[in-house]
């Protein structure tokens, strides 16, 4: 079982930064793909970034490419999200989630853990 718990959200004009934080329990933390996703209100949760277990491979939603990094530290069982150049469309709760895989993907049906999200709201 993992447990996972983010943090960092909060209210942020529009062009400024945030760094999510993610914290897991377990001691299988380092053999996990991680991956960030989100939801606005009235639409589905959607993928945001991801990365494989050792940090090597990373994914992102063309929408955040360039603009977000996700990075991971396995001493620590900890993933992060740094995000910069924020923008009102970015407004949503974001979600940690975990894969008992190395790989990482795009898709939300293949994460097996979920934290309970940290909203994120942008101002113009």
């Amino acid at each position: 079982q993992v447990q996972l718990v983010e943090s960092g959200g909060g209210l942020v004009q529009a062009g400024g930064s945030l760094r999510l934080s993610c914290a897991a329990s377990g001691r299988t933390f380092s053999r996990y793909a991680m991956g960030w996703f989100r939801q606005a209100p009235g639409k589905e949760r959607e993928f945001v970034a991801a990365i494989s277990w050792s940090g090597g491979s990373t994914y992102y939603a063309d929408s955040v490419q360039g603009r977000f990094t996700i990075f991971r530290d396995n001493a620590k069982n900890t993933v992060y999200l740094q995000m910069n150049s924020l923008k009102p469309a970015d407004t949503a709760v974001f979600y940690c989630a975990a894969r008992t895989a190395t790989i990482a993907t795009m898709r939300t049906r293949d994460y097996n853990y979920w934290g309970q999200g940290t909203q994120v709201t942008v101002s113009s």
